[in-house]
């Protein structure tokens, strides 16, 4: 109608979602560094910081990598995430996207493949699981890890007690001075409830008995079967935290790429305002 004008709302950036991403990628930007120092810590106690080519002697995994790879990427993630969304930095906001796109798409491949190649994933996990066996007595928290896994899933070696012949304390050869000799550490043996204190010596010289004799003392099963078992108990627990985990990639990525939309418009905005004050002048 003549005499009526007619308002359009100008492009903005929202608000909501700007500082909610903000917020999401603070939290991972703390805890990152938090992982991250953790590792650095762990590795300045142990020298490998002022001996880096120790980083290369232990034979099986240092679990203190597993602090500094995810504590990496989690503070690489929630900068760009971060101020990209403070900033509204279009580049940070996309490298965020892609990065984290790129993990989602990683972790969906490596689920596929284990569900399809499952009897090469499991003697995979054989060697894994032996190597840090043969690697046992090299390093603190490695030591730490395994009897941690043996005893969370009551279980020992790979396969079974006899893995433990591939570490050089435990082996049963006769040219093996170790007190430990043909025996295991004691996170394999059965644990008594009415013991007050844990017997560290309870795995020694029991692979020298009879199979039905040790069954009485330590665990017989293999690591791996444990936790395949475990894994098919835990079926529903465990895919839904991996399913919550893809979501929230999911939801950071859209709440990224709409903050990008977002910030390109008003750009194009300012630019069709700008053009059209110099053609007035």
């Amino acid at each position: 109608m003549p005499g009526k004008h007619q308002h359009f709302q100008e492009p903005e950036v929202g608000c909501c979602g700007k500082y909610f991403l903000f917020g999401f990628n603070i939290v991972f930007w703390v805890l990152g560094a938090l992982f991250l120092a953790i590792g650095l810590w762990a590795w300045g106690e142990k020298g490998v910081l002022s001996n880096i080519s120790a980083l290369t002697d232990l034979g099986g995994l240092d679990p203190v990598w597993l602090f500094i790879v995810v504590g990496g990427v989690m503070s690489v993630l929630g900068f760009a995430g971060c101020i990209g969304a403070l900033r509204e930095n279009t580049f940070l906001l996309k490298f965020f996207s892609v990065f984290l796109g790129l993990i989602f798409f990683l972790e969906l491949a490596t689920g596929i493949l284990a569900f399809v190649f499952k009897d090469w994933i499991r003697d995979q996990l054989n060697f894994f699981i032996n190597n840090n066996v043969k690697a046992y007595r090299d390093d603190i928290d490695l030591q730490n890890l395994i009897d941690f896994a043996q005893e969370y899933w009551s279980c020992c070696g790979a396969r079974g007690p006899n893995d433990w012949n591939l570490n050089i304390y435990f082996n049963c050869t006769d040219l093996n001075p170790s007190r430990e000799r043909c025996g295991v550490p004691f996170s394999c043996c059965v644990r008594d409830p009415a013991e007050d204190v844990l017997n560290t010596q309870c795995g020694y010289d029991v692979r020298l008995r009879l199979e039905l004799e040790q069954q009485g003392s330590i665990h017989t099963k293999g690591c791996v079967g444990q936790f395949e078992k475990w894994l098919q108990e835990n079926l529903i627990i465990v895919a839904g935290v991996f399913v919550g985990i893809a979501l929230l990639q999911i939801f950071g990525i859209c709440l990224a790429q709409n903050l990008v939309s977002d910030i390109k418009a008003v750009k194009a905005n300012w630019i069709k305002h700008d053009d059209g004050y110099k053609l007035l002048k």
